[in-house]
């Protein structure tokens, strides 16, 4: 951490005034006279300058919010037009009731009041020289009034009549005219209170809603508006003033040094120089508070944390994915008041000194204003665990953290981030739990086993899993270490040992492919060695069983060196050093995850999948497209669609060369298109050949390597074979053979990509570890395949065919349903089906769903198609080569799940 100084008077001072208590003396008082000498009142604030505005999480939340809502309410107006109507049926029989008398004063009130609240309270915002605000709220309104208008020709012009229904109705002075679907005077004045502020004050808020109501009453009663217009207004309003903070940044009210060194006052201190901590704010810890070291006058010197709510929001969206994919009893609350955290931090604080464990200790709090708060601590000092030297940690220091995690487990209080950081050892050697803030009292059985799980990985990291284990059993026993067993898994742990073990994995899988690396050129070169020189020439074709002896050896090389340089991650350590100790532990990991992202991200890409195919059947009709198709076509696109699982089969297995069954393969090919219907299509289907090859024996890194090569003289094949189809397609009215330009705006394009990756130095990065990581993996396994053409001809061969497969099954489906003269050449087809399946296997959906339609759709009608034979053939072809194979699909996947090969 790197303290800076807010003694401007004298920098020489202030650094030795704010130095650590390696500097000070053994009572806590500073040594250096200067700063006795300076006056409390003039101690200033030069901290780094804060952002004038800020981005608050919380404003895109209610952005994204308000859009919901108001989706959701138009989305009622348009599909339940019954609930809609006797809605407004009842609303007005029981408004129709009310006195002329009300009403008209209601009306006069509100009409006054909607103005004159806006007004006063600018005017008030004025006085006290906060006009910021008022702009915010002046250009929220102006938005707000352009969205209205917006609305209303939207309604007028294009919305559906049962929405149009819903938000209108005959305007009362003339029966002819219909009602404004949005008010366009109130949203824009919901959309100025919003964005000044008005609803954090309560006596403004009373009164906007009792503004809000008079007015809404008196535009029902006289039949000016509807439920739903209301509603929509509001809604408009609030989405907009929000959506407007979000995007200009609402004012920082953030703290500043002065502000820290007058609260101080306020609570009996009397501060002579601050200095602020600077420490890395990642997503899980940046809401931990600013930290300052604060000299007194007289006394020790403290340690103040200072929350707001600016840095309260930071790491918002993180905790609210744990919150949603982690059960309830492994997270905290993602939204606490400021108020809430003082207390509970304090509480904490409070609570682990009772239990007797070394924690800062708690002198006084304070509030800072509306927006912020301080918790005063006595200085601790002292380094964190992880920033020690590995010389430094010794068994004694690995024992006496464990015995401040048991003080605090003896009364049930977790501490929630036993990171290294967390961790404090001072001169004397003594531990001192900090961090506190996120811990819970009263804790559960299963939150105190996951601190233990966490400081076992902790001390992992910096001592070794034995030293970490051994310490741990010495002071919690045996008992309490193999419990933890279960919450041994990387989503208990916190972000950053989670990122720290990612690396490690890292690093060990390029030593491991290093090592590969090394022993198969060592084995080659020892083979070339062993031959004479003058019988090389003539063994240019040697037998099978050399071949083969050969072959046997250099795998026997090449599983020595994995063995060799085979690393177990930490987990894995750790598990094996308990099982020494306790052979019975439990070590079924338990269930943390309320849902996996996989399956968060599969449901979502299967309703958008679904969406795109409903859109798609119900502008076709089924009928006549039925009774017009020629049916002889249809089945010969049905034998060309099934032939393509088998050319898909060849296509893998020719960058194999271990031996794998090919009806077996063809079976994996069958299931990936049950696969690709989650997943999107360059991804299932790789994810699922990997694990085929590695289930039938192939060891992972050479079955990630075949994959990949197959992938990659894949992609060299399209490649070519979309510049080859598009020259041929642009010679064919001509008699020159001139290339189309499309082909010369493509080759163009992709120059000026490459030249754009290799001049941005972050893209250049970024592709280079790409290809390395290539280079490293899939060229060794793609120059294996070269030794043996059989299987090269049939990977190439396979591609070829998988590619013709699909050509003929579209070029048929477009002859089903088109008449004489309406077909068109193979090249033309080969194109626009390369281009589509092309941009199908960058789409994020499912199966490429509507970005292949689009593609194919357009392709076709642009290259001369008509669109009402264009729009059923892609229909067909989709259905036979993406949703038909579903049932298949699953079947085959069920199959080779249970027999072991999935």
């Amino acid at each position: 951490m790197k303290p800076q100084g807010v003694h401007p008077e004298d920098a020489e001072s202030t650094s030795d005034a704010s130095s650590r208590p390696d500097t000070a003396d053994a009572d806590g008082k500073d040594t250096d006279a200067c700063v006795e000498e300076v006056h409390v009142d003039e101690v200033e604030s030069d901290e780094p300058l804060l952002p004038a505005r800020v981005h608050r999480p919380s404003d895109l939340m209610r952005l994204l919010v308000g859009v919901l809502a108001v989706v959701v309410l138009l989305a009622i107006a348009a599909f339940a037009h019954g609930t809609t109507s006797g809605l407004e049926q009842d609303i007005n029989k029981g408004t129709g009731q009310a006195p002329d008398l009300l009403i008209k004063i209601a009306g006069l009130a509100s009409s006054i009041a909607i103005l004159l609240v806006p007004v006063a309270f600018a005017i008030e915002r004025l006085i006290k020289r906060d006009g910021l605000r008022i702009a915010d709220g002046v250009l929220a309104a102006v938005l707000a009034h352009g969205v209205t208008l917006a609305t209303d020709l939207w309604v007028a012009k294009a919305a559906p009549g049962s929405i149009q229904e819903a938000l209108t109705q005959p305007s009362p002075g003339d029966i002819h005219a219909l009602t404004d679907p949005v008010h366009g005077y109130l949203a824009p004045v919901i959309a100025y209170m919003t964005a000044v502020g008005m609803s954090r004050r309560p006596r403004w808020r009373a009164v906007l809603w009792i503004v809000l109501m008079l007015d809404a009453f008196s535009m029902l009663v006289t039949g000016y508006t509807t439920p739903f217009s209301i509603i929509l207004t509001v809604l408009i309003g609030w989405t907009v003033a929000y959506g407007t903070l979000y995007a200009v940044g609402s004012p920082n009210v953030r703290p500043t040094g002065r502000t820290l060194i007058a609260g101080l006052r306020t609570v009996g201190f009397h501060p002579v120089s601050a200095a602020r901590e600077e420490a890395s704010e990642t997503a899980e810890n940046s809401d931990r508070g600013r930290r300052y070291f604060v000299t007194l006058e007289d006394g020790p010197p403290l340690d103040v944390t200072v929350v707001d709510r600016e840095q309260q929001a930071q790491g918002f969206f993180y905790r609210v994915w744990r919150n949603l994919t982690l059960r309830g009893f492994a997270t905290r609350s993602s939204l606490q008041s400021l108020r809430q955290a003082l207390e509970q931090e304090a509480l904490l604080a409070y609570a682990a000194i009772a239990a007797g464990a070394n924690a800062p200790k708690l002198i006084a709090t304070s509030e800072l204003g509306p927006d912020a708060v301080m918790l005063v601590y006595e200085h601790t000092g002292g380094r964190t665990l992880e920033s020690l030297a590995e010389e430094e940690i010794t068994d004694g220091l690995l024992r006496n953290t464990w015995r401040q995690v048991q003080a605090l487990q003896s009364r049930r209080i977790a501490h929630r981030r036993l990171a290294g950081d967390a961790i404090l050892v001072d001169r004397s050697g003594a531990v001192i739990l900090t961090d506190l803030r996120g811990g819970e009292i009263a804790a559960s059985t299963l939150l105190l086993r996951m601190d233990v799980a966490q400081l076992v990985t902790t001390l992992g990291l910096l001592a070794g899993a034995e030293r970490a284990v051994a310490s741990a059993v010495t002071i919690l026993g045996p008992d309490a270490v193999a419990d933890c067993l279960p919450m041994l898994q990387p989503i208990a742990l916190t972000r950053s040992t989670r990122a720290t073990l990612r690396r490690l994995a890292r690093e060990r899988a390029q030593r491991e492919r290093e090592a590969v690396l090394d022993a198969s050129q060592q084995a080659k070169q020892a083979r070339l060695e062993e031959t004479p020189e003058d019988a090389r020439p003539v063994l240019e074709k040697p037998d099978k069983k050399t071949v083969k002896a050969e072959a046997r050896a250099e795998k026997r090389a090449i599983d020595e060196a994995i063995e060799e340089a085979r690393e177990e991650d930490l987990l894995t350590q750790i598990r094996h050093q308990v099982l020494l100790i306790r052979p019975q532990a439990p070590v079924e990991p338990a269930r943390l995850e309320r849902v996996k992202p996989r399956t968060l991200i599969s449901f979502i890409a299967g309703a958008i999948g679904a969406y795109f195919l409903l859109t798609q059947l119900t502008h076709i009709e089924f009928g006549p497209l039925i009774a017009n198709a020629e049916w002889g076509w249809v089945a010969a696109a049905v034998l060309f669609s099934a032939c393509s699982y088998f050319a898909a089969a060849m296509a893998l297995l020719g960058f194999v060369p271990e031996r794998v069954g090919f009806l077996r393969t063809v079976a994996a090919q069958v299931a990936g298109s049950f696969v690709k219907i989650v997943a999107p299509a360059a991804v299932g289907g790789v994810a699922l050949n990997t694990r085929f090859l590695q289930r039938q024996g192939v060891r992972p890194g050479l079955a990630v390597a075949s994959v990949g090569a197959s992938q990659l003289f894949g992609l060299g094949c399209h490649i070519v074979m979309l510049l080859s189809f598009g020259y041929l397609t642009g010679t064919e009215k001509t008699p020159s053979l001139s290339p189309s330009r499309t082909v010369i705006a493509g080759l163009l394009t992709v120059a000026v990509l490459v030249l754009v990756v290799t001049s941005v130095p972050f893209l250049r990065k970024f592709v280079v570890t790409r290809v390395r990581s290539l280079f490293a993996g899939v060229v060794p396994r793609m120059l294996d395949v070269l030794q043996r053409p059989q299987k090269l001809v049939t990977g190439i061969g396979g591609m070829l065919l998988l590619t013709a497969c699909f050509v003929m099954c579209l070029d048929a489906s477009i002859r089903a349903f088109g008449q004489e003269g309406t077909s068109l050449s193979i090249a033309s087809v080969a194109v626009v089906f390369l281009a589509g399946n092309a941009l199908g296997s960058a789409a994020p959906t499912p199966g490429g769903v509507g970005a292949v339609e689009a593609t194919l759709t357009v392709g076709l009608i642009a290259v001369g198609l008509p669109k009402e034979v264009a729009a059923p053939a892609v229909l067909l072809f989709r259905l036979l080569t993406l949703w038909l194979p579903v049932l298949p699909g699953w079947l085959a996947f069920n199959q080779l799940s249970r027999k072991g090969a999935l």
